[in-house]
């Protein structure tokens, strides 16, 4: 009873009313739309509804990141490190990645394709002719039937050796058709997708418009049914759509007047259609001339008047946000993998170099600074790859909720790629900044990955704030349990404990993660499961403090989504490595050496993230930002005069 009834833990959960929980859950309702070039989330979008609703029950989830914000150390996803494929889908992807291999590395021309800003025809006929823009699909439809696993291992090939003919490839199979083999009917699918597969047409997903980058609510698009029913008339224009000006399959997201079946008013939702080229009013502006990635088409898309079958409506009126989700949720790991083979082939180069460039009498990779950047260029790529496989394997394994995995895995693999390329450029000095090394093309190309499939900042954002939701959810619960604490007492128990544990008023229980790593990893486990408490409490710092003003406070939830993505990353790394050394892998010493050293600056990195949240100092230095950033708008850029005063 007097656990039940410590003041600390009564006051921290009736300062956030039911009613505020509610707000904060429905305000967090995260809607991300994506293009081949954006992703958005924008709390504007939220609708609120007029009729009050009972909150629904908090859901029960084994997602690892989600619990995180829970303060739930949930294993089941994250050890033993997921391996699914059979010996015999792993022989099968074997012999379909050598030639796929020796194509992009013999008969593909990277450096020509980003000179000529174009994929010559032949080299896109043999693409064709291997599957490669059909991978996924089933063979019912035409496809190779690949496997998340097996398709993440074909995109990190193809990341190793051209991320133009990456981002082509994707555009079209991984968001250009794949809504209408996740969400298509029967009849939709048999008719479109045997032709998508084989790359006899090219399919490309609209949405991205002049005036809506990260808001897509504010898409101007729209389609009206017509009086009969028959059909609907789109019209509008879409901007910066890969394929766009070579696909004659579209995804495409517009307004549509959506009747309310309860209260009969009319609101525009959000919705998707297949549209055909052929259906006429569909057309392309040129190629776009961009930083990188040249050889893949970038263009505008206008519609006109263009009648589309009510046949070829994508999933339901008003669910275009659903259709856009899922479909960029399902093909992140693989971007994920893509950069796996991109830092694969920096580090390749970087270590050639160093291993042969002599300086001063010695080898380069004799000093230290050279030794300290091809260090991190390996451990990136080991988490890197860890992440994709993660992800891809757990989705084979028939895993539903993985969107904030996907978004962690999105950030911390383009951002790390990004930093292997720039350091592969500075090991090798002047050479590396000439473009016949190739390496300068690999750096343009990448700017890109950060941007789009969800613009790098949003998604810290949508990381934070979706855990955020889960979280509030679950204080809700617990607070309604406390209106009838007789039939919760096991409940309100294990919360009242957990927080007296938290705040080192009752010793605190062994954690979860240490009987799930390999026994030479028990430090890094350690720091593991620090980071979990300490996050949670954090999380729930932020939802006491801001309540359903939680949404507007973008300093703390960007740290609180650096903080998750170093705390996954060190999790699945520890369970990488926690296999290959129970199954004496020869890497297995390195797996370690390199899990230890990650483990150990990610947990410094999540401290110093979290502590800032809460830190008075930082609230101070968070406003400072504000201002400042306010004097330079109003500057128009620099505030300050010159030093000689003009």
């Amino acid at each position: 009873v007097i656990l039940l009834l410590n003041r600390n833990l009564m006051m921290s959960l009736h300062s956030v009313s039911s009613k505020s929980l509610q707000f904060t859950t429905k305000m967090l309702i995260v809607r991300p739309t994506i293009c081949a070039s954006r992703e958005t989330f924008s709390t504007s979008q939220v609708q609120q509804s007029k009729k009050k609703r009972e909150p629904k029950p908090p859901r029960k989830t084994d997602s690892f990141a989600l619990g995180l914000f829970q303060g739930v150390t949930n294993l089941k996803e994250v050890f033993p490190f997921p391996d699914v494929l059979t010996n015999e889908e792993k022989d099968t992807t074997r012999e379909l990645m050598e030639p796929l291999e020796r194509f992009l590395s013999e008969v593909n021309d990277a450096s020509a394709n980003d000179t000529n800003e174009k994929i010559p025809d032949d080299v896109v006929d043999q693409m064709k002719e291997m599957g490669i823009l059909g991978a996924m699909v089933s063979p019912d439809y035409g496809g190779l039937g690949l496997r998340n696993t097996q398709y993440a291992r074909m995109t990190e090939v193809i990341g190793a050796n051209d991320l133009g003919v990456g981002i082509f490839a994707g555009a079209h199979q991984s968001i250009g058709y794949k809504g209408i083999y996740l969400f298509g009917t029967e009849e939709q699918k048999k008719k479109y997708l045997p032709d998508l597969t084989c790359g006899k047409k090219l399919a490309a997903f609209c949405l991205t418009e002049p005036s809506s980058g990260s808001d897509a609510g504010s898409i101007k698009t729209r389609a009206v049914k017509s009086e009969d029913g028959s059909h609907y008339i789109l019209n509008g224009g879409k901007i910066w759509i890969s394929n766009g000006g070579i696909a004659e399959i579209f995804t495409v997201f517009a307004q549509v007047p959506v009747k309310d079946p309860e209260t009969g008013e009319s609101r525009d939702k959000v919705t998707a259609f297949i549209v055909e080229r052929s259906f006429g009013g569909v057309t392309s502006g040129p190629p776009e001339k961009k930083m990188g990635i040249k050889c893949s088409n970038t263009a505008e898309v206008n519609f006109d008047n263009v009648k589309i079958p009510v046949a070829n409506l994508l999933g339901e009126e008003g669910g275009g946000f659903k259709v856009a989700m899922n479909i960029l949720n399902n093909g992140r790991f693989g971007l994920a993998a893509s950069m796996a083979g991109t830092i694969k082939g920096v580090l390749k180069q970087a270590t050639e170099w160093a291993s042969n460039r002599t300086q001063f009498g010695q080898k380069i990779s004799e000093f230290g600074v050279i030794q300290e950047k091809l260090c991190r260029m390996a451990m990136d790529h080991y988490v890197t790859e860890s992440m994709a496989y993660m992800i891809a394997n757990n989705m084979d394994k028939g895993v539903t909720e993985f969107q904030i995995e996907a978004a962690i895995a999105k950030v911390f693999c383009s951002e790390a790629a990004w930093k292997a390329t720039d350091e592969c450029i500075q090991v090798l000095g002047g050479m590396g900044y000439m473009k016949e090394s190739g390496v300068e093309r690999v750096m343009r190309d990448l700017r890109i990955f950060r941007i789009f499939e969800g613009t790098n900042d949003i998604l810290r954002l949508f990381i934070a704030l979706t855990g955020i939701q889960h979280a509030a959810a679950h204080l809700g619960s617990i607070q309604k349990a406390f209106q009838n604490p007789l039939q919760n007492m096991t409940t309100i128990f294990g919360v009242a404990t957990r927080k007296l544990m938290n705040q080192g008023v009752l010793p605190r229980s062994p954690d979860a993660v240490s009987p799930a790593v390999h026994p030479e990893l028990a430090d890094s486990g350690k720091q593991l499961a620090s980071c979990i408490v300490n996050f949670s409490s954090t999380v729930e710092h932020l939802i006491m403090k801001y309540k359903k003003d939680v949404v507007n406070q973008q300093f703390q939830l960007t740290r609180l989504g650096d903080a998750a993505i170093d705390i996954y990353g060190m999790a699945v790394v520890l369970s990488r490595c926690s296999d290959s050394l129970s199954s004496n892998l020869p890497s297995a010493q390195f797996e370690q050496r390199a899990t230890r050293l990650f483990c150990a600056e990610a947990s410094e990195r999540a401290a110093g993230n979290l502590h800032q949240i809460k830190s008075k100092s930082h609230q101070e230095n968070f406003k400072d930002i504000a201002s400042i950033c306010k004097d330079v708008l109003k500057s128009g850029g620099v505030v300050q005069k010159p030093p000689i005063g003009f």
